[in-house]
């Protein structure tokens, strides 16, 4: 919340004592918003709860408060419109607050004391022995956006890379490996070379189902503890995966609090199975423990424990809900995986409700639609790895860094560190195509629409940037204090100074929601209202006094800016 927010809040509530509210009711229902219509005032507020608490019409209500609100230093303006009250700030006040706070990187602008909330966030998560391809990365980009968005709001995050290195799928991999593997050639190029064996085990259990029985030997022989050739087979893969997946982590600026995957939880399943047990909700089926959900609106039971005695998915993931627990006292703990595991988590919060656990209050899955890439026809269809055409994450950087430095060749041959900022350039394009839609709707991959440096692109974007730094680098004068600037200058600036002011909402909605394109949208946004405001308004050559107050304008912008694109995972070269 902005001083400015909180003045008039403060207003609105003194207003809604007067007209004969509780001030602790009304308090929480004092919600501010920017109007849909601009037009129509800077911030509005929807009566429409506050007139049901006084039992009156909203829009009586709405009028009444309206009359209340007086201007002052700050407000120019109060004024109904059916069931809302649009409210106007001054100009030269909207200017001092808004880029005085951001130039002290004040909250919401900087980042948030601590607020005591505690977030886990489990992102990425690939398996083991598996390629890292262009799926894996809706998962690692939105989670790791996710992190920067809650520590920027004040909260204790547990970035958490839940790793896939146990169950059936591995004991396929391993199975492989034993029967058709070569070690010198799996360290020459470990994750292309498992790849090619995980699509020949398909192709030879095709042929020969008694494969499949192996591997479930194999895996029942990894969960007993034992020091056996499954188990040494294990750590090699493991180790040799962690190596290769470090390379599209560094690249796409992923840093994790801990790496703990299923394998961790082997040794804490028993445990786990066994408060199942004590709560009265397992249940045996064919030989397996299971735990039915009918009564919770879902007809598939959760299945714990296999005949043979092996665990699966939900076995490993209750055992870590209650580490996490244990561990971390979370509020929330957000499952940032895909919408096609709708299922799973409702089976796991489900069973945790069941089971009177407090922390399923805390469990949410954070769905998200698939990658779809471009066919030669216009049409666009699923990347997919299981039909052996998976598409690897390193290759598709490479293309786009490549493209990129092209671009660079043609339109700045001369610029400086041509190599890093096609690589800062390349791969951000990617990940802000991933993040600047609702996360539930599926990723069109043009690599066209992508790289444009016009648009809703992260190119854009970033150009905003390198051109306000730009502007800053020309003046050559320091950028002044707040306190040294005539603010009634920048009343040309509102459209500007009005998408600043809504960092804070877009952040909150962004955590509340789980929702990182609220972020991108913003910085969309505001690189368009600076773009535009630059073409009528110069920096360079304008008068002293109105170039001061435009440095600080332009330089809060670029502040601004590049905060946006660090949520995002995104960094914000100066230079293009």
């Amino acid at each position: 919340m902005t001083d400015l927010h909180r003045h008039l809040r403060e207003r609105l509530l003194a207003a809604s004592v007067d007209l004969g509210l509780d001030a602790t009711a009304a308090a929480d229902l004092v919600r501010l918003d920017a109007p849909k219509n601009k037009d129509h005032g800077d911030i509005a507020l929807g009566a429409f709860q506050l007139a049901k608490l006084a039992g009156k019409a909203p829009p009586a209500f709405a009028a009444e408060l309206a009359a209340k609100i007086t201007p002052d230093a700050v407000i120019e303006s109060s004024a109904a419109a059916g069931p809302f009250v649009n409210f106007r700030f001054r100009r030269a006040a909207l200017a001092r607050e808004v880029l005085s706070a951001i130039q002290s990187d004040a909250a919401p602008y900087g980042k948030a004391t601590p607020t005591g909330e505690v977030v886990c966030i489990d992102f990425s998560s690939p398996n083991i022995a598996k390629p890292f391809h262009i799926g894996h990365m809706r998962s690692t980009v939105i989670g790791n956006a996710l992190c920067r968005i809650h520590r920027h709001q004040g909260a204790t995050v547990h970035g958490i890379n839940h790793l896939g290195d146990w169950g059936m799928p591995f004991a396929k991999m391993m199975t492989a490996y034993m029967h058709f593997g070569d070690e010198a050639k799996l360290h020459e190029s470990p994750m292309r070379y498992m790849f090619e064996l995980y699509k020949r085990y398909g192709k030879e259990a095709e042929a020969n189902p008694g494969l499949d029985d192996e591997a479930a030997k194999r895996f029942k022989a990894l969960e007993s503890g034992v020091d056996n050739d499954e188990r040494r087979m294990w750590q090699l893969l493991r180790d040799e995966s962690l190596k290769a997946f470090q390379g599209p982590y560094t690249r796409l600026g992923v840093t994790f609090d801990h790496v703990t995957g299923e394998s961790f939880f082997e040794d804490k399943m028993e445990a786990a199975m066994a408060r199942v047990t004590a709560a009265g909700v397992l249940e045996e089926s064919e030989g397996a423990e299971v735990v039915k959900l009918e009564d919770k609106g879902i007809k598939v039971p959760c299945l714990l424990r296999k005949s043979d005695g092996t665990t699966l998915y939900h076995t490993r993931d209750l055992a870590a809900v209650f580490y996490r627990e244990q561990q971390y006292h979370p509020n929330r703990i957000l499952y940032v995986v895909g919408a096609e595991q709708k299922l799973h988590f409702a089976q796991l919060k489900a069973v945790l409700e069941k089971m009177n656990e407090p922390i399923a209050a805390a469990v949410e899955h954070v769905p998200f639609g698939l990658v779809l890439s471009k066919t030669e026809d216009g049409k666009y269809e699923k990347f997919a790895s299981r039909a052996g055409n998976a598409v690897f994450l390193d290759e598709i950087l490479d293309e786009s860094v490549a493209k990129v430095r092209q671009v660079i060749a043609e339109k700045n041959p001369d610029l400086d560190d041509k190599d890093q900022v096609a690589e800062q350039v390349g791969v951000s394009a990617i990940v802000f195509n991933d993040l600047k839609n609702s996360r539930i709707k599926d990723v069109k991959f043009d690599w066209d629409a992508m790289l444009a440096f016009e648009g809703e692109t992260g190119p854009y974007v970033q150009y905003a940037v390198a051109r306000l730094s730009s502007i800053l680098r020309k003046v050559d004068a320091p950028v002044p204090a707040t306190d040294q600037v005539d603010f009634a200058l920048l009343a040309d600036a509102e459209r500007v100074l009005l998408q600043m002011m809504e960092f804070g909402n877009a952040v909150r909605r962004a955590a509340e929601q789980s929702e990182p394109s609220v972020v991108t949208s913003f910085a969309i946004a505001l690189a368009g209202e600076i773009h535009s405001y630059l073409v009528d308004h110069y920096v360079v050559g304008a008068e002293p006094a109105v170039q001061q107050a435009r440095l600080v304008l332009v330089d809060a912008a670029r502040r601004l800016l590049t905060t946006a694109l660090d949520l995002l995972g995104i960094p914000a070269p100066e230079r293009m």
